[in-house]
């Protein structure tokens, strides 16, 4: 059985998901959070969809908005949409008003006196065109000041924001603010300045204005696209381009606090990654983003930031807002609440002056050629070296010799005890992973190395945490053994391979994570020991070893289309504070609870011992709904905060026509099938099948150090029939990914390392 996807859930594994609070919709590696044209998810008011009473959330509390806020969610507004004239307080209407025509003058007195000017406008011109890394502009005191701060304090009184999280970003966002046409008039009274900002960010004028200043062409004021995020400590938003659909130009406008000035230390910068131009051999030419920002604009109070969106060149990322040393640090800090209206002007719809048939399908066209021009992807970093296994053992069939070196013996015994505990190494135990893991295909074992060769593993990592990294990616590759991966819209992690037949590493770079991967991993000992685990044929392999920084690294979300294969990720991260704490004592609550369930008297039995009796889910990986209410509470009494790091596998079960821009509100775990923290000395197998998403969580700046593991790629092929391997239920049904009754932490013997060799 394989590690499922086809809109499975995994309702019961190891450290359960529950409170991850990850979502994902497929990206090219260039989706944005934004108003998508009005499909953005956003919450409700009063109750959630569930009916459950809703609670206020940290920007709710922080100003103290209450519960009654207005959702600009489009999927939630018909029930906000004024009703006809037989309803209570309410007159006919049509379901969506019309969007006001302003003039010139109207316009502009919504920004600041002198904008408009032929001199300001040309400087703007001058300062767009010489700009690097790619043309983009920046405009201080961009709206009538009056008319901003009353948008600030409306924002924050009456409108409702979703905590969002997928594996690109992490932030609060209202829906879609073209929504506004379609509140009732109630809802609308409350956002009067809001709806006079928008109309006026999409008025003739100004976007006569923007177009001037970038050359672009003719700009849409029928589609408005823009939506408020707010980013509180630990929210940021990854590398991409913006290119999606007719996206003309993206920008940024700043409601940050107008009283206590945004500083640069505090993060939340839009930082511009260069582009790097590589001739290939036919001649043509790839670009490829650098891993290391070039320019980087911090927030400030009613600043305008903008650029026009080109396909493979307008990459940028948010930076993480920081968190405040203390809490009295973050109080007089304001909170570092970084509030911004985001959203993008497109090419002009159809019945606008400067629409032209066609072009949005053409400027699609040009822009899939030009991100896939000269095959960018031969650049990227860390490329794999996947090592065929020349003589890979196959099952043995009754009466047939043994003795042909390829099975696991005293040899590969005496080798593995240098490296492995011994615990993992005996027969039976060996027996156990292997018939546990064919079970359910995910594996996680603790205290995985020797004590001995742990300790020189560990030795290793503080001292390499102490010494501290250059912060220029070329420096780091020219003074350290470390490669930096690129290009940054699809990862940014440290990493280093075996070594080649050609290449000889020079004592300085010798390491205990260089004899694993040049000597141990790749052994045939121990791929002796993970065919008996895995219950399948070494056929090839591919081990890397990472180093994801704190504050700087991530992967984003690739899929894996093909045969399943076998992934192993052996965690050696030394710090605490990963989650990995606080989910054992989680664990040890719910198993108390369950035991206390089990001890009263029951009606009819199913012959299943206590130890296996199934928590209450609703199958889809949520919490158990007795922990709910002592969660709240928890929750209200100190927030955890989730400091990245996990690394995650999810269905991907988006729907083919979903616009890549759309992501779904946090909350819904439906689709995480596993994810494993950071963590101490742990190895994890994990058998993925075809279409399963993965991604690792960028690393919060707020972690105690650095995240480090070895990750390593088999292809394996399966010992036996695949009907054996489905599995019967005691009760005669099949064993479906996500109905087992233990979690995947192999417990089948004592982890205390006592009997650990010399």
């Amino acid at each position: 059985m394989k590690l499922a996807l086809a809109g499975c859930a995994f309702a019961v594994i190891v450290r359960l998901a529950v409170g991850l609070g990850i979502s994902l919709t497929r990206h090219e590696h260039h989706g944005s959070p934004g108003g998508g044209g009005g499909g953005s998810s956003g919450g409700g008011t009063g109750n959630d969809e569930g009916g459950q009473p809703q609670r206020p959330s940290k920007l709710a509390v922080y100003w103290g908005a209450e519960l009654n806020t207005v959702s600009l969610d489009a999927s939630l507004n018909c029930k906000m949409k004024r009703k006809a004239s037989g309803s209570a307080g309410g007159q006919a209407s049509a379901a969506k008003r019309t969007k006001a025509a302003l003039s010139p003058e109207e316009a502009q007195k919504r920004f600041r006196d002198g904008l408009f000017d032929r001199k300001n406008l040309d400087a703007y011109k001058t300062e767009y065109a010489e700009s690097t890394p790619y043309k983009h502009a920046v405009i201080h005191e961009l709206v009538n000041d009056e008319l901003l701060r009353n948008v600030r304090k409306e924002v924050q009184a009456n409108v409702h924001f979703t905590p969002k999280e997928t594996d690109i970003y992490k932030i609060h966002q209202s829906g879609d603010l073209a929504n506004l046409d379609g509140l009732d008039d109630e809802s609308l009274a409350k956002l009067p300045s809001l709806l006079a900002l928008r109309d006026a960010i999409y008025s003739e004028s100004f976007r006569g204005y923007v177009a001037g200043i970038t050359g672009c062409g003719p700009l849409s004021g029928r589609k408005t696209d823009m939506a408020i995020n707010v980013y509180t400590p630990g929210c940021y938003l990854l590398c991409h381009d913006d290119v999606i659909g007719s996206r003309r130009v993206s920008y940024i406008l700043y409601l940050t606090d107008p009283d206590t000035p945004w500083q640069p230390a505090w993060g939340g910068a839009l930082r511009l990654f260069p582009v790097q131009e590589k001739e290939g051999a036919d001649g043509v030419v790839a670009k490829t983003p650098l891993p290391d920002v070039v320019r980087s604009i911090p927030p400030a109070w009613n600043q305008l930031s903008f650029f026009a969106v080109q396909p493979g060149e307008s990459f940028h990322d948010v930076e993480e807002v920081y968190h405040a040393e203390t809490k009295a640090q973050l109080e007089k800090d304001g909170g570092r609440v970084r509030m911004a209206i985001s959203g993008w002007f497109h090419i002009p719809q159809p019945g606008e002056d400067g629409f032209v048939q066609g072009e949005e399908e053409k400027n699609a066209q040009n822009s899939s050629l030009m991100q896939l021009q000269g095959n960018p992807a031969q650049y990227d970093a860390p490329q794999a070296r996947v090592v065929p296994v020349v003589k890979a053992g196959k099952p043995k069939t009754e009466g047939e010799d043994d003795d042909d070196g390829e099975e696991f013996n005293e040899a590969d015994l005496e080798f593995l005890l240098k490296y492995i505990s011994p615990t993992y190494l005996t027969p039976d135990t060996l027996g156990q992973v292997s018939e546990f893991f064919l079970e359910r295909s995910i594996i996680t074992l603790d205290n995985f190395l020797s004590k001995k060769f742990a300790a020189r593993v560990r030795e290793y990592v503080e001292a390499q945490e102490k010494k501290g990294l250059p912060e220029d990616s070329g420096a780091i590759e020219k003074t350290t053994p470390w490669k930096v991966a690129r290009p940054p819209h699809k990862h940014r992690y440290l990493y280093q391979q075996p070594s080649l037949p050609d290449e000889l590493r020079t004592s300085q770079d010798e390491s205990p994570i260089t004899e694993l991967l040049d000597h141990v991993l790749p052994s045939r000992a121990f791929r002796n020991w993970l065919e008996v685990a895995a219950h399948g044929i070494v056929q090839s392999h591919d081990v890397i070893a990472r180093r994801f920084r704190r504050g700087q690294d991530y992967t984003l979300a690739t899929n894996h289309e093909g045969s399943p294969r076998l992934e192993m990720n052996l965690s050696i991260t030394p710090t605490s504070g990963w989650g990995e704490e606080e989910d054992r004592e989680d664990e040890g609550e719910e198993a108390d609870e369950q035991e206390e369930e089990e001890e009263e008297p029951k009606g009819k039995g199913k012959g299943k011992a206590k130890a296996e009796a199934p928590p209450k889910t609703n199958g889809k990986g949520k919490a158990k709904a007795q922990h709910a209410a002592k969660d709240a509470a928890a929750a209200d009494e100190e927030e955890v905060e989730d400091i990245g790091g996990q690394e995650v596998y999810m269905a991907d079960d988006d729907e083919e026509d979903e616009d890549a821009a759309v992501y779904k509100a946090s909350g819904d775990e439906d689709n995480i099938l596993f994810h494993q923290n950071a963590s101490w000395n742990k190895l994890t197998l994990v058998m993925r099948d075809s279409g399963t998403l993965k991604f690792t969580k960028y690393v919060s700046r707020k972690a105690q150090g650095d995240r480090w593991d070895i990750w390593g790629l088999f292809g394996i092929e399966d010992q036996g029939d695949d009907s054996d391997e489905e599995g019967e239920g005691e009760e005669g049904g099949p064993v479906a990914l996500g109905q087992s009754d233990i979690d995947e932490t192999f417990n089948g013997f004592s982890d205390s390392g006592d009997d650990e060799s010399d």
